[in-house]
């Protein structure tokens, strides 16, 4: 049997930590870049999709700053930062989905042709960001948590320039707070999903070991 199931080659694990070393700290410098262009760009256009996207990015750089840190340390400090980015994703929904509401009451018009631009911008950075992490989405429920983030981002970019492209056609602000739903529900979505395999793992259950077939269903 020991022949069929070798144990993990130390010099292996080293390899792996680094190239996931390596991937978080680009991702990082991206959505810390990200960040300050699209807060700027948020209040100057009057966008709550892209503030709301701006916060994102500050959110997804504490993540990728906090899996940094357990990277090489135990399954429970790895569990443990998994629930407290999936509890900050979950937080970060209901913010968002809050701030939507609240705006809908005096809705004022945003600058579509700046959401246009700088949307464009942020979807290519994650898109980058996700192409990066896409390799490293099954080592580990951490990276996995990365991944969507990445993910999820890349989508609600989208959202974001159909916000824009709404905003134009329509010279209403409706299409903007909509926005704020779609990535709030995104945001609960895959922040719930993370807690329950945290919890799993905190609980006793050990890692969840998917097949490359489990993993390609599920992302």
């Amino acid at each position: 049997m020991s022949d069929c199931c070798p144990p993990p080659v130390p010099g292996d694990h080293a390899a792996l930590r680094a190239r996931q070393r390596r991937a978080l700290w680009i991702v990082l410098a991206i959505n810390a870049t990200m960040f300050f262009v699209e807060i700027v760009a948020g209040w100057v256009a009057g966008s709550t999709a892209l503030l709301a996207d701006a916060l994102d990015f500050l959110a997804d750089s504490a993540t990728y700053g906090l899996t940094l840190y357990v990277l090489a340390k135990s399954l429970r400090w790895k569990a443990s930062a998994a629930l407290a980015k999936g509890a900050a994703m979950a937080l970060f929904g209901v913010w968002v989905l809050t701030e939507a509401i609240a705006r809908a009451s005096d809705p004022a018009l945003p600058d579509a042709a700046m959401m246009g631009a700088v949307g464009g911008l942020a979807l290519a950075a994650n898109m980058a960001s996700a192409a990066i992490l896409f390799w490293h989405r099954g080592d580990d429920l951490n990276m996995r948590s990365v991944w969507l983030c990445s993910r999820n981002d890349a989508i609600g970019n989208l959202a974001v320039l159909a916000a824009a492209g709404g905003v134009f056609a329509t010279a209403t602000a409706w299409p903007d707070l909509a926005v704020g739903g779609v990535i709030a529900t995104l945001e609960l979505s895959a922040g719930v999903s993370i807690i329950r395999q945290a919890l799993s793992e905190l609980r006793g259950g050990g890692p969840v070991v998917r097949s490359p077939e489990q993993v390609r269903a599920n992302d």
